[in-house]
């Protein structure tokens, strides 16, 4: 018997950077959306009580692997002695900030919680996997929604109006942990205005919404191709442009389809990854 999931990709149409703990965690606010980029997670029962991991082309251990490490936790906050086989089929970019380890380790979640029929709430699942990663309780509850603290604060919000975002990747990627040593270090003068894009959301206003897109670590991190990949979005007159997350894709929102896929086009030559998709609900 197996279960299959399928995970989102995430973007931060916000994203600050307002505190660190005494632990080091730093706290955020931040309007996260998913997106219809898709990891695909089988789960299947199998003998003994063990977790195994089929992911090609990840190149970390498996021990280290979030979709592993999610298993685990769920097997010891359930106390379930069973086993499971894991097939991962990776869509969502690495070391882009759109949350492509978290997604995985909630689908994870998900299918074991569908597979074993434990029945857990939406509010269990997130509590194991705030063990796993701090973006896992978003990936979990998925759509548009206003995320404090650590990740775990999460206020749905009503859905981003219909768009199509263009998301590139430049050739350059960065890993978490320098992106918040820069961030830390950069003297932060641009902030969003959360409050300002969560009333836009409630009057269905997606110019205003993009109006507010504004990601401290972008301007902390300056990273040149993601300056590159921005300045050829622009030409296309996009509502607006970013990175997203700590890095390093980066995405611009349109409203007309059609300009989409000429901007889309036109970064292909140089960055083959670029796509268009739009604002999804979650695991499906």
């Amino acid at each position: 018997m197996s279960v299959t999931v399928h995970a989102p990709a995430k973007i931060n149409l916000t994203l600050d950077i307002v505190g660190t703990r005494e632990d080091g965690y730093h706290l955020l606010e931040s309007i996260f959306q998913s997106v219809d980029i898709y990891d695909t997670v089988t789960a299947r029962k199998r003998l003994g009580q063990r977790v195994t991991l089929d992911a090609p082309g990840c190149d970390c251990p498996v021990a280290k692997n979030t979709a592993y490490k999610a298993a685990v936790a769920f097997f010891k906050y359930t106390g379930l002695n069973k086993g499971v086989h894991l097939s991962l089929k990776k869509r969502i970019p690495t070391q882009a900030g759109m949350g492509g380890g978290s997604a995985d380790a909630a689908g994870v979640l998900v299918a074991l919680d569908r597979l074993f029929k434990t029945g857990l709430t939406t509010g269990q699942l997130c509590e194991i996997g705030l063990q796993v990663g701090a973006d896992v309780p978003f990936c979990i509850v998925g759509g548009t929604a206003y995320v404090t603290g650590i990740g775990e604060g999460i206020a749905a919000l009503p859905p981003l109006p219909e768009c199509h975002i263009v998301i590139a990747r430049p050739h350059q990627g960065i890993s978490t942990k320098e992106a918040y040593t820069a961030v830390d270090r950069a003297e932060i003068l641009a902030r969003p205005d959360n409050q300002a894009a969560i009333a836009a959301l409630e009057a269905g206003d997606l110019a205003g919404v993009c109006r507010q897109a504004v990601n401290v670590f972008e301007a902390a991190t300056r990273l040149e191709g993601v300056a590159d990949i921005r300045r050829r979005m622009e030409r296309f007159s996009p509502l607006c442009s970013q990175m997203t997350g700590s890095g390093s894709v980066v995405f611009a929102v349109f409203a007309d389809r059609a300009a989409a896929e000429a901007c889309r086009t036109a970064l292909a030559e140089d960055y083959p990854t670029a796509t268009v998709c739009r604002p999804c609900t979650g695991i499906i």
